[in-house]
Formats: structure tokens, sequence, C-alpha cells
């Protein structure tokens, strides 16, 4: 055809399958889908409203705030492993009655996933809109169980879902500082985005990580001021949560500290096992951050994954690390399909997330209390991806060098050699 080979390349990348389908789902949603979409919400939330279990995990911080108003200590009930502050956070959440609480908390929860969906594509600029958006939140939420089973039971994760999305959002757009409070303001909720801290360690954003840290510890300070005995969470609360609480939670315990032994593996050996993963992926998240040679965007993408990293890391090891927690990052990663080299545009990626997918028939050994085997692959799977990406060998991005008074170009010799006048260098 006459083609040079770069450009023919070229041609070849920007009619590729991939690029093709992105360029279609980034497209606007027709009325029907947007109403389809709205429906299969709405219909996830109904459903779980009639269910009998509906709330249970939401039900020990509403108890743990009603004790609170009684007088009582919330840290008499082993279950309630928050910090002080979420008591304070719970105090409105128990004050409407119980009718009430069962058709909005299943709303709440699944607004609360849906602004971390759509803080995500911001992130990456896609329209609110497009295909993409509307019909991606409808199958996420058909497709994935998690997402059903975090808004029945009414875990707090649901806000760490949304406040990463925002944060990384708001650091994306330099204002550290607000990505900080709202990163505070989540972990006074619940302390799942402690890791986060990292991110704001290793960007050197000094502001950000002192709103992260003094926010939840400033309300844990008041919350411990208005309840009795609030050395309990030491006493108490803590030892339990850190001995991976108990036989109650233990087979929906998805960390391999209490998967592997399940397994026969020993104790000791998985506990190093995880660890070593663990830190493995705080490495790779390290080395992600530092690494720009293969980034084609304005950093969302370096942001994204090193945060995700940074936080399946420290799912490796919680105790106890249950299906929903993933929720935290599969929003972020989900929306990252739309930059070229991105993890989901890889098969592996969603080979990882079928033990996840709702509607495929699994070995009835694999069903209820022993679902925590297919959570722990699934975790395991994508920890090992990302870190994967973040440490593989990436060659040297060669970008058009200009030149006083010749045109852009692009072949690699011109970009090794430039001219010193007027040059424009690669990074």
């Amino acid at each position: 055809m006459g083609l040079r080979p770069g450009i023919w390349l070229m041609r070849w990348e920007a009619t590729a399958p991939g690029n093709r389908l992105v360029a279609w789902l980034l497209r606007p949603a027709s009325r029907s889908l947007r109403v389809l979409s709205l429906a299969v919400l709405l219909g996830i939330c109904v459903s779980t409203s009639l269910r009998a279990n509906w709330g249970s995990d939401n039900a020990f911080v509403v108890k743990a705030a009603q004790t609170l108003l009684e007088g009582g200590s919330p840290y008499e009930d082993k279950r309630f492993l928050y910090l002080p502050s979420a008591v304070l956070m719970a105090v409105p959440e128990a004050l409407v009655p119980r009718g009430v609480l069962r058709w909005i908390l299943p709303v709440g929860m699944a607004g609360l996933l849906g602004v971390g969906w759509l803080a995500a594509l911001r992130l990456f600029s896609v329209p609110l809109r497009s295909r993409f958006a509307v019909g991606g939140l409808a199958v996420f939420a058909l497709a994935h169980k998690p997402w059903v089973n975090l808004v029945l039971i009414g875990n707090w994760t649901a806000v760490s879902a949304a406040a990463l999305p925002v944060a990384l959002l708001l650091a994306h757009r330099r204002s550290w500082g607000t990505a900080g409070l709202v990163v505070g303001l989540a972990i006074a909720c619940k302390p799942m985005l402690v890791p986060i801290g990292l991110l704001f360690l290793v960007a050197r954003r000094w502001r950000g990580l002192a709103a992260a840290v003094l926010v939840p510890l400033g309300l844990s300070l008041a919350g411990a001021l208005l309840m009795p005995s609030p050395s309990l969470f030491f006493t108490k609360t803590l030892p339990f949560l850190l001995q991976g609480q108990d036989a109650y939670a233990l087979p929906w315990d998805a960390s391999p500290i209490a998967v592997l032994p399940r397994l026969g593996v020993p104790q000791p050996l998985a506990v190093l096992v995880a660890f070593a993963g663990a830190a493995a992926g705080l490495w790779a998240a390290r080395v992600r951050w530092r690494r720009t040679d293969q980034d084609t965007d304005r950093g969302e993408l370096r942001l994204v994954e090193t945060a995700c990293m940074v936080m399946l890391a420290a799912f490796l090891v919680s105790r106890p690390s249950f299906d929903h927690y993933l929720l935290v990052v599969l929003p972020l990663l989900l929306a990252s399909a739309v930059r070229p080299g991105s993890m989901p545009r890889s098969p592996w990626f969603w080979l990882a997330l079928t033990p996840q997918l709702a509607l495929v028939p699994w070995p009835s050994e694999l069903a209820h209390k022993r679902r925590a085997f297919k959570d722990c692959a699934t975790l395991c799977g994508l920890a090992f991806l990302l870190a994967r990406r973040a440490l593989r060998p990436g060659g040297v991005t060669l970008e058009p060098v200009t030149t006083a008074g010749s045109p852009p170009r692009t072949e690699p010799e011109c970009a090794a050699t430039p001219a010193e006048s007027a040059a424009r260098t690669a990074f």
C-alpha cells in the first residue's frame, strides 16, 4: 500500500478492536439505555429492602450509636470494630425509624458506589452520559456479586468506595489538601483507607497527609470524650480485630492468612506468604509512582495504579478481608480501560474477576461459607497482575522533537539527537 511501517502501525492501533470498542462505548447513551440502567439499580435496591437480612453489617453501627445515646459504651459489643468517630457518624442514622431505614439504606449504599464510579470516570475524562458510564454501572451491579452483597449488608465499605476515587480526582487536579480531607473523613467512618497515607507520603504532599491523619484523630477524640469506657477500644476491640475476629467471620475471610490454613498450609507459612506478597505489592507501588516512561496520559493512570496497588497489598494481610473490599479499587481499574495499555485491556484481568461473577454455576464446595476461596483467588490475582505491570521492564518512549526552523518529526534518530537551539525534550 506504500505506507511506511511507522504510519501503518499508528493506523492499525487507531483501528484496533479494543480502541474501536472504547470509541463506541464513549458515545452518548440512548434514552432507553439510561432508563434500563436506572431500572436495574432501583430493582436491586428494592429487592434488597424486601430481604430479611438487609443491613446486617450496618446494624452493628446503628446499635453502637443507640448505645451511646442511652449512655452506654459502644465497645461493649465486640462486633463493633470501628473508631469512636464512627459512632458520631452513625448517630443520625440511629434516629431514623427502622421501617424508613429499610428503604433508604440500600439506596444510600448504591448511591455511594455510584459516586465512586462517576468520580473514577471523571478522573479519566469519560463523559458521564456515555454508554460506558451509564451502562457500565448497571452491568457492574448485575455481574459483580460483591456489589449486590455490599448493598444488602450495608457495610460502610461503600464510604471508602466513594471516597477513594473522589480523593484521587481531587489529587489529580492538584487539590491534595482537599483529597486528604476526603480520605480523613472516610477513615473516620471506617479505617479502610489508612494505607492511602502512603500515597501522600511518596507524593510528598504533607498537607494532604496531615489532613488524612488529623481529621479522624480529632473526631475520634471527640467521640471518646462523649462515651463511657473508651479504653475498651484498646483492651477489647483492637485485640479481637488483630486476631482476625473469630469463627463467625472466618468462612468469609478472603485474606491468604485465613484461606491458606483452610487448605492445609501451616499458619506461620501462610502469614509469611501474605506479608511477603504485601511487601512486594508496596515495592511495586513505589516503583509505579516513580515510573513515567510508559505513561501516555497526564498521570491519571499512574495515580490510580499506585493507589490500587497500595490497597491490594493491604488487603493481602488485612484480617479479615471480605469480598466487598475489592469495590474500593475495581471502579478505578475498570474506568482506566479507556487508556491504551491499561490492565483491563488484558484478558488476564477478566480471568481474575471470573470467580466474582454472578450467575456462574460453581461447584457446591465453593458456595456459601467456602466462597472465601474464590474471593482470595481474585484478590491475589489482581494484586499479582498489577504488581507485574508495575515491575515489568519498559522501553524509552520517544516523542516528537521540534527544532528551530524545522517541521515536527517522529523519527527515532531525530528524537535521539535533537538540535540544541529551541529543542523540546520528551521529559
